[in-house]
């Protein structure tokens, strides 16, 4: 049956998938994939399945927040797909995190509606841990910059004292801040699909968000090639977890 947002049905012949937020990231990610072919397109939701070495596996993106995040990991796990990485973009919250670096996500602190809305906020966000160490082996074997550790999942980037919030995390050692990672582990966790997360750091810690994104939309050259990465790693990190285990 096709389902109503991101309009796929079994068809499919993917068992894992590769979640951005942006539509447009799924061009570069058909750089590094072969026999691809666009799927469908409606609202945020684009789709494409190809081909990464000989295993079929599915992009789809899901906007911005955990509310279309959720929509996507629900509906695809309806359609059968057991393992989800999200590669998405982030504010550093510690120095020495460079643009371009990568973070890999051990857990998130659920200061997000979607993920308050599928359970207590006693309930762990935290990602499959086959799935997280095939991301940081394959990024350490390449000798790419990387850094593991929580981040802060919020809901928006303009309420009036975000700069506050995140020097209050930034203390407690939190690494990172997207809007999405909360709510893909929590539902994920209870919907039995294997997750992780791969932040490309596109923002110092100290600089201005909107300034940096917008760098990053422009293409960048460091944070291109960590989204280069990210899409690289994830990639591996699911053709390793389907053949592997």
């Amino acid at each position: 049956m096709k389902q109503p947002h991101i309009q796929l049905d079994e068809s499919i012949r993917a068992k894992c998938a590769i979640l951005p937020g942006d539509p447009a990231r799924l061009d570069r990610i058909a750089l590094q994939m072969t026999d691809v072919h666009e799927l469908a397109y409606n609202r945020e939701f684009r789709s494409l399945e190809g081909l990464y070495k000989d295993h079929w596996i599915l992009a789809v993106s899901t906007g911005i927040g955990g509310s279309s995040a959720s929509i996507a990991i629900e509906e695809l796990a309806h359609l059968g797909v057991n393992a989800m990485i999200r590669i998405g973009s982030c504010g550093a919250l510690q120095k020495g995190i460079q643009l371009g670096d990568l973070i890999f996500a051990c857990g998130a602190i659920r200061d997000d509606g979607t993920s308050k809305a599928y359970v207590d906020v006693t309930y762990p966000a935290v990602p499959d841990p086959d799935l997280l160490q095939y991301c940081r082996s394959i990024a350490k074997e390449e000798g790419w910059g990387c850094h593991t550790g929580i981040v802060h999942s919020h809901e928006s980037f303009y309420i009036d004292d975000n700069a506050e919030i995140e020097a209050g995390w930034s203390k407690k050692g939190v690494l990172g801040a997207d809007m999405e990672t909360a709510a893909l582990f929590v539902a994920g966790r209870l919907r039995h699909v294997a997750t992780a997360s791969i932040l490309n750091n596109v923002v110092v810690y100290g600089s201005d968000t909107a300034d940096a994104i917008g760098s990053y939309s422009d293409g960048a050259v460091r944070t291109a090639e960590g989204e280069r990465r990210e899409i690289a790693t994830a990639l591996e990190a699911l053709y390793r977890y389907e053949t592997e285990r």
